[in-house]
């Protein structure tokens, strides 16, 4: 989901934001963006710069236009693998001597093919499969001779890094880091070389990292499940039906050479976006990217396709059973962020689940007591392509699903029968105008939110264009959204029953 459309701007822009709205302010938006420094480089590698000089600090960011929804049938869960590789150094970072690491990262996918192609036999050899798996072993701890443990990071941190991280999302994956801003240069040049010339050390060692990680988060967490399963009902020909970790059985399967192919395929420059706020000159920028963000190959235009997710017919329902708190969603589909009504549903979302004034907190934990939880979970798992819009609620001790989803339906029904009042439409869009202030001081904050509109939307300014397009929400177009929307044939349900009796622990 998106960063928190909330996040921007000077103090002056914010201030008349809140008395008056966009149009009594194009000065303001004016004087934002002579602060805005946008570029593109001959590779088709895009900058956008914010300067501000409160502090000598700045946020760097380098956002991937590739997610889970660019994997290939088979090969799931690969964009977030990569993401852990970019960490592992390149053929000068990370490493004692990189030709003679090569050749043992060569030995070791050799026979990591051999372990391939000998479990896809109709009846493998357990000794063979025994002796290879040995050999793996052993060529990953000679390979490991020639590394230089966490060199990437520890470079960054020695010129005194702050909250270097990434994440993968279904429509994009992006790289950050907190840095002074002289230290600008030594960040150009180790985030382009990562780029430029990676080398995927440590790959089948990080890859049962994620194993483990999907074992702890879905596997063996009921919740995990149920969402995994509701995702894939909801989405039958979609990537968002796909988890963003992936399948076990890919994951088992993927290779060292299938993530190079992945990182050659989408890390192109074309596909990349470096956004830098904070206290640096846009003329310095402009001069270090071409040098360091140059360096790499364009591909020429993207050729993407997307298996596009047919109209729903009809309600689909699963049921998970366990050991565990039961669980309620709803899932409706809903446009991508780009059509027009996506403030529409943004001003739902805050009606119907922002908080513990919300509708449907109050209705089903406060009024009812049938539930400990309840709310919205909006644009899942992206929203760059058609969604969903969803509820969940945790049925409280001696109460059901099927309780909460009636009581749900409830207050859809009275969202479509019923105009909102002028006081909650008010509440929601001061509410997200009152977001933006309390994320003033967060050059990150910026940085990910200029990036995300920027990759997303097609166009930063689409960020206080969303903002605008809440101002002019009225009651009429919440119902007719809610009439469109929220309507059994539409709904994908899913519960997560518990198995445990009343007075059993």
């Amino acid at each position: 989901m998106r960063p928190v459309l909330k996040r921007i701007v000077s103090a002056s822009y914010l201030a008349i934001l809140c008395i008056g709205g966009l149009k009594a302010n194009a000065q303001e938006l004016e004087d934002f963006q002579r602060r805005l420094t946008q570029f593109r480089l001959d590779n088709g590698l895009q900058v956008l710069v914010y300067t501000r000089p409160r502090a000598p600090v700045a946020a760097f960011l380098t956002f991937a236009d590739v997610g889970a929804v660019d994997e290939e049938r088979g090969k799931t869960g690969l964009a977030h693998l990569f993401e852990h590789m970019a960490f592992k150094g390149t053929r000068t970072i990370g490493t004692r001597s990189y030709a003679a690491e090569a050749r043992a990262l060569e030995r070791i996918d050799r026979i990591f093919d051999q372990i391939r192609s000998e479990k896809a036999q109709p009846q493998p050899d357990p000794n063979r499969l025994a002796l290879l798996e040995k050999q793996f072993q052993q060529a990953q701890q000679a390979a490991q001779a020639y590394m230089v443990h966490d060199e990437f990071e520890q470079i960054l941190q020695r010129a005194g890094s702050r909250g270097l991280n990434a994440g993968t999302g279904s429509d994009y994956t992006v790289y950050f880091v907190n840095l002074p801003a002289n230290k600008m240069e030594l960040w150009m040049s180790l985030e382009s070389e990562r780029f430029l010339c990676p080398v995927l050390r440590e790959f089948y060692k990080e890859r049962a990292v994620v194993m483990e990680e999907r074992r702890l988060r879905v596997e063996s967490d009921p919740m995990g499940r149920l969402f995994e399963e509701f995702l894939a009902v909801a989405f039958k020909a979609h990537p968002y039906g796909t988890a963003v970790i992936g399948h076990m059985s890919d994951l088992e399967a993927v290779s060292r050479r299938d993530a190079e192919e992945f990182f050659r395929r989408h890390y192109v420059p074309e596909h990349l976006t470096v956004v830098i706020v904070g206290d640096v000159d846009p003329d310095k920028v402009k001069a270090l990217a071409r040098r360091y963000f140059g360096r790499l190959k364009g591909s020429g235009p993207r050729t993407r396709h997307i298996t596009q997710e047919p109209p729903q017919p009809g309600p689909r329902k699963v049921i998970l059973e366990d050991q565990a708190q039961p669980v309620l969603l709803l899932g409706f589909r809903r446009p991508g962020i780009n059509h027009a009504d996506s403030a529409v549903y943004q001003a739902i979302a805050d009606i119907m689940g922002e908080g513990r004034t919300a509708r449907v907190y109050t209705a089903l934990v406060k009024e009812k007591r049938i539930a400990m939880d309840a709310g919205v979970l909006d644009g899942l798992p992206g929203e760059r392509y058609p969604c969903l819009f969803g509820f969940y609620a945790l049925p409280a001790r001696g109460h059901t699903n099927e309780e909460c989803e009636q009581a749900i339906w409830e207050q859809i029904e009275r969202l479509k029968r019923e105009p909102v009042t002028d006081e909650e439409l008010q509440k929601a869009k001061t509410r997200a105008r009152a977001a933006l202030i309390r994320q003033l001081g967060s050059n990150m904050g910026l940085a990910r939110n200029l990036a995300y509109y920027q990759v997303i939307t097609g166009d930063w300014r689409n960020l206080f264009r969303q903002l605008d397009r809440i101002r002019k929400v009225s009651a009429d177009d919440i119902q007719r959204v809610a009439e469109q929307t929220f309507v059994e044939r539409n709904c994908t349900t899913a519960y997560l029953k518990t198995t445990v009796k009343e007075g059993q622990s």
